[in-house]
């Protein structure tokens, strides 16, 4: 058996073994495991954990890990993991809440996440003259804004965090405040439950403790026990009984496998279909430059790069991530996309699928610890949500800061994300005024050329066809009345 596991994912042959690979897979599992309460309750907005669609998008989350880890193990056979994404699960939120002016069924809003995966899937399969049209558009979009949404991302996702445990709230006077740490009548515990997470979380990492989120989360929440924060949820052991409203098909038990079909159809007659459209694509989007950054990221740290500088069975891991996604929305979750925690079961040495099988047993394991998971609260959890906001302010050190046509799109695009509360609002606007700038000062700098050909050159066009048929696309999903 060993000998087959390690012909068939090529362990020796890339310098690792078969325990290497395990326990690498093992720290990938406890690097993002948080995602199994933090994606239920983002999506679902109930953070108290007590509601019967919370318990099954739990399991959605566990099965859409599972789906996408294995195809990273068995078809691009590489050390990658894959779950819900931080940051798209917070759209999918945001659309059951109403925030697109009309709130949509879940059912709905799993069929955006499913035509997206759709979509995401045909750009990874359609070749153009041998390239993926996924590929070309990646190309396509400008590398300001490129670098600027991890970013963006990475404030949306802390500043998601930070409310969750109490330490931003609605202030006296401004639209936010800190909250009092010197009201002991109403001291707030939750806050002080996550900068202790979030300072052992970072101490751990500083000291390279493996599987130093989840330590971060565990102490936490035993700190939580103590202030009140932590109580157990109370939920029943009786597996069967959450697997039977999972795959109920009813909306009234929470039954969100194959929602997508069972309700997502009956589409609300005052339901928007501009907003709509700009989420599939943003769901697209988004996902597509957070898996290629990661994987780029963790296959450069393995040394799993080609001689052109492209990850190796690059092909395999775009498939794999598009049919997760397809996959976890049938389930009943939002986008499969590849986990940054990835690169730290990359440093712990895994450098084949098999420390990516290892993960996905792990994910198959903690499902039937759910009621002991779901204990954890939002507090301890909402740690690791301003960790990995930390880390995806890593991308700032790509941002382009000596061309004010390339600071502007890349400001807008990280601050209108958190500001306004919506991701699609800091691409569009980092979009639009990337284009509108460059439009201008080519006009501008054309004129010039002419009027004074021996004192300025002719400019470039530099903006691709892509990056103008997005940005047509925004035009359109920002000044077009979703109502008549």
């Amino acid at each position: 058996m060993k000998k087959k596991f390690d012909n068939f994912f090529k362990v020796s042959a890339n310098g690792s073994s078969l325990r290497v690979e395990i326990v690498a897979g093992i720290v990938t599992f406890l690097a993002m495991s948080y995602i199994l309460t933090l994606n239920p309750s983002l999506i679902t907005n109930d953070w108290a954990q007590s509601g019967p669609l919370w318990a099954s998008v739990f399991i959605a989350t566990a099965l859409g890990a599972i789906v996408g880890t294995l195809l990273m193990a068995f078809v691009a056979k590489m050390p990658l993991a894959q779950a819900p994404g931080l940051g798209l699960n917070s759209m999918v939120g945001a659309l059951l809440g109403g925030s697109l002016g009309f709130a949509v069924s879940f059912g709905n809003a799993m069929l955006l996440v499913f035509i997206s995966g759709v979509i995401f899937l045909l750009l990874s399969i359609i070749k153009v003259k041998g390239v993926s049209i996924r590929e070309k558009i990646f190309d396509g979009i400008p590398v300001s804004i490129r670098s600027a949404i991890s970013v963006g991302i990475g404030l949306f996702i802390a500043f998601i965090g930070l409310v969750n445990a109490g330490i931003i709230v609605p202030g006296n006077g401004t639209i936010v405040s800190l909250v009092a740490f010197n009201n002991y009548d109403a001291f707030p515990k939750g806050a002080i439950v996550l900068i202790f997470g979030l300072f052992v979380i970072a101490i751990l990492e500083h000291f390279k403790v493996k599987g130093s989120v989840i330590i971060g989360i565990i102490l936490a929440t035993l700190l939580g026990i103590p202030l009140g924060v932590t109580k157990y949820s109370g939920m029943s052991w009786k597996f069967w009984e959450y697997f039977g409203n999972f795959f109920s098909m009813d909306a009234s038990k929470g039954g969100s496998f194959l929602a997508a079909f069972t309700e997502g159809f009956k589409w609300a007659p005052e339901a928007a279909i501009m907003p709509c459209v700009m989420t599939v694509i943003s769901f697209s989007m988004i996902d597509m430059f957070d898996t290629m950054g990661t994987v780029v990221g963790c296959a450069s740290a393995a040394g799993l790069m080609d001689e052109n500088g492209k990850p190796l069975h690059y092909e395999g891991i775009m498939v794999s991530d598009s049919v997760a996604t397809c996959a976890g929305a049938l389930f009943g979750t939002s986008t499969v996309t590849t986990f940054v925690e990835s690169g730290s079961g990359v440093a712990a040495g895994g450098r084949t699928g098999l420390t990516a099988l290892s993960t996905a047993i792990c994910f198959v394991l903690a499902i039937f610890l759910m009621p002991l998971i779901a204990s954890i609260p939002s507090a301890a959890a909402s740690c690791a949500l301003v960790y990995v906001g930390c880390l995806m302010l890593k991308g700032a050190k790509n941002l382009k800061m000596d061309s004010i046509k390339e600071v502007v799109p890349a400001f807008l695009t990280i601050a209108l994300m958190p500001l306004s509360y919506s991701i699609t609002n800091g691409i569009g606007f980092g979009i639009l005024s990337y284009v509108i700038i460059e439009i201008v000062s080519f006009i501008i700098s054309s004129i010039a050329a002419k009027v004074k050909p021996e004192k300025h050159e002719k400019p470039k066009w530099e903006i691709s066809a892509v990056c103008l048929i997005v940005a047509v696309l925004f035009l359109v999903y920002f000044f077009v009345p979703t109502v008549f």
